[in-house]
């Protein structure tokens, strides 16, 4: 078992941000990210008179929130139920919050092409004054605030071990940062308590943030479109998203930096969520399907046709396969669900469903025509992504992986408190002529 000293010496060098694979890496994703920059300076040069062309750029949107900033969540979550395994997974998890600041800036140009919540059928009922653009726009500007904080709080004793034991511009900025930490008893407490507090109040935000944006800037700009279901879906796919999008981090770093911490009893404890989670996505797509199905109702004949049966049935049938049936039969069977590489497989399968799953929600919405009918009486037509699209698309998500790479070259993306907490907290004993780690529980 490795020393305490060990344990920082080890996650405070790692090979980050040292081998030409990694600029390499840094590289080719800047200039994808600059392509999509230039993708919507080419849109925006177009202008807000036709929705449909943003269609592919609300989807982007769309998607960038739902793998990334839920993500966090997967910290939280493992941190409140005290989960042992949990020390080596949080921080991978965490760094995603650092993408929710592209995607705010991201956001921004959406505002323009949704009217004022008055005299239209919104969550908001027409009230309060500035509704949605002022309340979204704070709602998402607290989202992000409220993950940086978490993340800061977080990753401050990590800081403060750069600080006592790196050099140059790193030491410089942890020293910056982390001047007041000394790691009293006083500051723990103040900490933990901080994490689970942020913690709280993040996934609040979060659930507010996918109930605004799938009703403002899906649901309302469809005539007739009301479903009480739509917005707990659309978080719902955030939190199976997020759980993916830690999957998959966790098995880059493993293979990147061979970290000896992220073993099989992480992706198989993950692998149990991930499951839970892709039933759910069936549950809540399958009560919103028949709440539709049997109405009966014109409008929500019409609704099926534009969301999943209709000109967007492609991306419907793609994304309930890779989003439910993949990695149900994946995860179904014992070996796989215990292995490595099958959670990382349903993991992918996940991220990937889920681009499509918000492009037939989003590009089919943003195809309709705007009128002053209040039921929607014609599917408009499939609309295929133009070139700019697939820049933006391809650019935009290039640019959220960099972020979170650039973020882990500065901040150890294995949380060196916690594993080294772990440490503290295990022994191993003699039992019944075999050795087993035995783990205290102090909280």
């Amino acid at each position: 078992m490795a020393s305490s000293q060990e344990v920082t010496r080890h996650l405070l060098g790692g090979g980050r941000g040292r081998s030409p694979s990694f600029w390499l890496l840094v590289g080719v994703l800047t200039v994808l990210f600059g392509a999509g920059v230039v993708g919507l300076i080419i849109r925006l040069q177009g202008g807000f008179h036709e929705r449909s062309v943003w269609g592919y750029y609300a989807a982007t949107v769309a998607y960038l929130l739902t793998i990334t900033q839920g993500a966090p969540l997967v910290a939280v979550a493992l941190r409140l139920t005290k989960a042992d395994w949990r020390r080596p997974v949080t921080r991978a998890a965490e760094l995603f919050t650092v993408v929710g600041v592209l995607n705010f800036f991201l956001f921004l140009p959406l505002l323009a092409l949704v009217p004022s919540a008055q005299g239209r059928s919104t969550v908001w009922l027409q009230w309060p004054w500035g509704a949605p653009h002022v309340w979204d726009t704070l709602a998402w500007a607290l989202l992000v605030l409220c993950g940086l904080a978490l993340l800061y709080t977080s990753v401050l004793p990590d800081v403060a071990a750069a600080r006592d034991g790196a050099t140059g511009f790193r030491q410089r900025v942890s020293a910056w940062l982390a001047s007041h930490w000394q790691g009293t008893e006083r500051q723990w407490r103040v900490q933990r308590g901080g994490l689970v507090l942020l913690g709280v109040f993040y996934l609040m935000l979060f659930v507010l943030v996918h109930t605004l944006f799938s009703s403002d800037f899906a649901m309302s700009i469809v005539p007739g479109w009301k479903d009480a279901i739509f917005p707990p879906f659309h978080a719902l796919s955030g939190l199976q998203s997020a759980v993916a999008v830690t999957v998959v981090a966790m098995y880059l770093w493993r293979r990147a930096e061979g970290q000896p911490y992220l073993g099989r009893d992480q992706f198989w404890a993950l692998s149990k969520v991930l499951f839970a989670l892709s039933l759910l996505w069936f549950y809540f797509w399958f009560a919103q399907f028949l709440t539709m199905w049997y109405g009966r109702l014109p409008i929500e004949q019409t609704l099926l046709q534009l969301l999943m049966v209709g000109p967007y049935r492609v991306p419907f049938v793609l994304a309930f396969s890779l989003n439910f049936l993949v990695p149900f039969f994946i995860l179904l069977w014992n070996p796989a669900r215990k292995s490595i590489l099958g959670p990382t497989l349903a993991a992918t399968s996940i991220l990937v469903g889920t681009l499509f799953d918000r492009i037939r929600i989003y590009v089919s919405a943003y195809s309709v025509e705007e009128s002053a009918a209040h039921i929607l009486e014609q599917v408009p037509a499939t609309r295929l992504p133009d070139g700019v699209d697939i820049l933006m698309v391809v650019g935009l998500v290039a640019g959220a992986v960099l972020f979170y790479v650039l973020a882990a070259r500065l901040i150890p993306p294995i949380a060196i408190w916690e594993v080294k907490e772990g440490l503290y907290l295990r022994v191993e004993r003699l039992f019944l002529r075999k050795g087993v780690s035995v783990v205290g529980k102090p909280e």
